[in-house]
């Protein structure tokens, strides 16, 4: 009896001692009196996140709520305290200034569990730098010109399925044939096969993509709010069958390249290179050691998940506003054929840098439809803001900055809600600090593929803008609805849009 009853006063001691803790977390930024909602004591400001709203939603209303009280606003995410950025010049120090305060993510890294998770997006400190130096110039101008063709082959395919496609119907679903564009292109640049995933929409790599973006362990909540934790209890992200089937295609394609010695230039076989020790050294000139394989396998997949989601999404936003705003869509379409007929109708590398107006129709669905609209970061060492003393961001705090909020801040940007690309004209940018347009980040942590992402949307938009008109149908949903279990920006149901040969 007395064994269990110490055991008992122990356990309720426990509880008391965790809810305490708990009590003292969720009360912390209420102390302090800074502007913060009342938490809920599992998911703190994340209420309704999953089942009721979709993430950007969350953190817009949350900035229009705050955004002229402070420089910041408290946030918990889940439990943990942390902040949520709203002044610029706050940004830039954490983004650029402050960055060796700020350098960190905060995400779950478990190489020795789970190797996917070792992705450059993933590690911290001196591995993430050491990784940066090795990737960075797989993604430089002169790489992408190599990779262009690449691209190229698969857009011509694309022209090709959409039009057998609208010859039977021309209402079309266009973030589904997209991402299935975008699915061979990462086959084929960064895996070196063929998927054919536009041809054949059930191949097995497409679904495996799928699963590898949406589905993930349980455990999300823990591992995002105590990594550490997390890591320290062997947790793994990655579902067995998708690394499993990843892993087997990494290692089959590095192999046929080291035995065949059959390039083709694309970004595995420059990861092959840092593995095998040819490039030695990085941009600024310091000593790189050798890519182990589950390192090459980690950036692979993450280059993956990044890049055919994210692309195809933008492309999708593009079209669906392109489709509503018929002036600007004509405009581009003119732009194009002109820049054509001034390169003999050949589709060079060249001819993107001439196609200004398209990159800004890019660049606006990317204010609009910010991939991420929110950019994580955790504080190095205690932090007081510069001119505010009584804000301190204290180490270990999860840092969020709401970016797509701020695109859509009417200070920064008239008429925040409408598609203009005007918005991104020469004169307009030049009038505008540049850290409020952030969707691959700013500073040495920005998007290390971006260049190819660009690439690609280009491309894309280009080509189909090309041959085709898009317009709105009854299946199109106005407004938009997004998918409330996504972390990226996506919609909630499919583009549909009217589609027929130019």
């Amino acid at each position: 009896m007395m064994i269990t009853a110490i055991l008992v006063a122990s356990l309720l001691a426990l509880l008391g001692y965790g809810l305490n803790l708990l009590r003292k977390n969720l009360s912390y930024w209420r102390e302090l009196n800074v502007a913060c909602d009342r938490p809920h004591w599992m998911v703190g400001n994340l209420q309704g996140a999953v089942t009721d709203r979709a993430f950007s939603d969350i953190w817009q209303s949350y900035y229009d709520k705050y955004k002229d009280t402070g420089p910041f606003a408290g946030f918990y995410w889940f439990t943990k305290p942390g902040v949520f950025v709203l002044d610029p010049n706050l940004i830039k120090n954490i983004l650029i200034k402050d960055f060796t305060k700020f350098h960190d993510r905060g995400m779950y890294c478990n190489e020795e569990d789970d190797p996917f998770t070792g992705a450059l997006f993933n590690l911290e400190g001196p591995k993430w730098r050491n990784m940066r130096n090795k990737v960075s110039p797989t993604f430089t101008s002169s790489r992408m010109k190599i990779m262009y063709p690449l691209v190229m082959k698969e857009g011509q395919e694309l022209i090709e399925v959409m039009a057998s496609t609208i010859a039977e119907n021309p209402i079309m679903e266009m973030r589904d044939i997209i991402s299935r564009f975008t699915t061979d292109v990462i086959g084929s640049c960064a895996f070196g096969i063929e998927t054919n995933s536009l041809r054949k929409p059930d191949a097995k790599f497409r679904n495996m993509c799928r699963r590898g973006l949406v589905e993930q362990r349980l455990g999300v909540a823990l591992r995002f709010s105590f990594p550490k934790l997390a890591k320290f209890l062997h947790m793994k992200q990655t579902l067995p069958d998708v690394e499993e089937y990843f892993m087997d295609v990494v290692k089959k394609t590095v192999d046929l390249r080291e035995q065949t010695q059959v390039r083709r230039n694309d970004f595995i076989d420059m990861l092959i290179d840092l593995k095998n020790n040819k490039l030695m050294k990085s941009e600024t000139g310091e000593e790189m050691t050798n890519l182990t394989f589950g390192q090459l396998a980690a950036q692979v997949f993450q280059f993956l998940l990044a890049g055919f989601e994210t692309s195809s999404t933008t492309m999708a936003f593009a079209l669906y506003e392109l489709a509503q705003n018929q002036d600007v869509q004509q405009r581009a379409r003119e732009e194009i054929i002109s820049v054509l007929e001034r390169h003999n109708q050949e589709f060079s590398y060249e001819c993107m840098k001439d196609m200004v107006y398209v990159d800004q129709i890019m660049q606006e669905t990317l204010r609009l439809y910010s991939s991420l609209s929110v950019l994580n970061r955790s504080a190095l060492e205690d932090y007081v803001v510069p001119g505010n003393p009584k804000y301190v961001i204290k180490k270990g705090m999860p840092v969020l900055i709401p970016a797509a909020a701020i695109h859509r801040d009417e200070r920064y940007y008239p008429q925040p809600n409408v598609f203009n690309p005007d918005n991104f004209s020469p004169e307009m940018v030049k009038e505008r600090d540049s850290i409020l347009y952030l969707p691959f980040g700013e500073g040495p942590r920005n998007c290390v593929g971006m260049r190819f992402g660009k690439m690609q949307v280009i491309i894309g938009l280009a080509l189909m803008l090309k041959n085709f008109k898009f317009s709105v149908c009854d299946k199109t949903t106005i407004p938009m609805v997004y998918d409330k279990r996504s972390f990226l920006t996506c919609p909630a149901e499919g583009i549909y849009l009217r589609v027929e040969k130019v």
